[in-house]
C-alpha cells in the first residue's frame, strides 16, 4: 500500500438534502450515486465512471450545506494532535470508520473546516492529469493568510509557491515534494466563510455553467481565465454549497 500524506483524497458534501444534491451532480458531472455498506449503516457514494471519489452525507443540525476535504496523514491521532496544539479548534476526534480508515475532523485556525484520514487501503496514486467529472485541485480561501500558511508548512510539512494575481493579490501554492497539492489565497468576500473549495474538471466551463443554471444552481464566479492554467468558474448547487469548475489547459506532449 502507498500513502501520500498531504494530498487530498476525498471529497464529501454534508448536505441539508442528500436527495437535492444528487439531483443536482448527478447529471451536471455525470456522477453516479451507489449506497455502499459501512458497517451497520449506508453510505452515498459518488463515482465518476467506475471510480469512487467522494460521498454525500446528512450535515449536522443547523449547519450549512458544504463540501470537506479529506487530507491524507500517515497517523490521524498524531496529526490531530498536533493540529490541536498549532491552534485548530477539534470537530470530531479520530474515529475508526470500518472497513474503510480512520479520520478526525477540525477546523484550522483560521475557521476552515477539514478531515484528516488514513484509509485501510493506501491513497489512489496520482495522475498526470485528472479525468473530467474528477477532482482537479483544492483550494484554500482564508481570512488570514499568513496564519494559515504558518499552520499548514508547520503541521503538515507543505513548502511553497507564491504566484503574484495582480489586483488579486499573491497566490500561494502548497508542495509536498515536488508535487503542487493546493492552493491558499485571502478571501475577498467577506460573507464567505473559511473554506477549502474544490474543483472538478470538466469539458467546457462555460456550458456546464450554464447547465448548474438550468439545474437550479447559482454563479458566484462568472468564468474566467488563468493563463496557462484554464478556464473556471464558481458555483453554489441547489443546496447552498461552493464549488469551482475548471477547463483545464491541455497537458503538451
Amino acid at each position: 500500500m502507498d500513502y501520500l500524506p498531504g494530498k487530498f483524497v476525498w471529497f464529501e458534501h454534508l448536505s441539508n438534502d442528500v436527495a437535492k444534491a444528487r439531483a443536482f451532480y448527478e447529471p451536471l458531472f455525470n456522477w453516479h450515486v451507489e449506497r455502499m455498506p459501512m458497517g451497520d449503516q449506508t453510505y452515498n457514494m459518488i463515482l465518476n465512471g467506475s471510480a469512487g471519489i467522494g460521498g454525500l452525507r446528512t450535515a449536522e443540525a443547523g449547519k450549512p450545506s458544504r463540501w470537506i476535504s479529506y487530507l491524507s496523514v500517515i497517523d490521524v491521532d498524531a496529526s490531530f494532535q498536533t493540529a490541536t496544539a498549532a491552534g485548530a479548534k477539534a470537530l470530531q476526534a479520530p474515529t475508526n470508520y470500518d472497513p474503510v480508515g480512520r479520520g478526525a475532523t477540525l477546523a484550522d485556525p483560521t475557521g476552515a473546516e477539514l478531515c484528516l484520514w488514513t484509509s485501510r487501503d493506501g491513497d489512489a496514486p496520482d495522475v498526470d492529469q485528472a479525468p473530467v467529472g474528477g477532482w482537479f485541485w483544492n483550494e484554500l480561501w482564508t481570512p488570514d493568510v499568513k496564519k494559515a500558511l504558518t499552520f499548514y508548512e508547520t503541521v503538515f510539512g507543505y513548502t511553497r509557491d507564491s504566484m503574484d494575481m495582480g489586483a488579486q493579490g499573491t497566490y500561494y501554492l502548497l508542495k509536498k515534494g515536488d508535487k503542487m497539492r493546493a492552493g491558499v489565497m485571502q478571501s475577498t468576500e467577506p460573507k464567505a466563510p473559511p473554506m477549502w473549495l474544490p474543483y472538478v474538471r470538466v469539458d467546457d466551463c462555460d456550458a456546464s455553467t450554464a447547465k448548474a443554471g438550468k439545474l437550479g444552481g447559482r454563479t458566484l464566479l462568472a468564468p474566467t481565465d488563468v493563463p496557462g492554467v484554464g478556464r473556471f468558474a464558481i458555483l453554489q448547487d441547489t443546496a447552498g454549497a461552493a464549488l469551482a469548475i475548471i477547463k483545464a489547459v491541455p497537458l503538451s506532449a
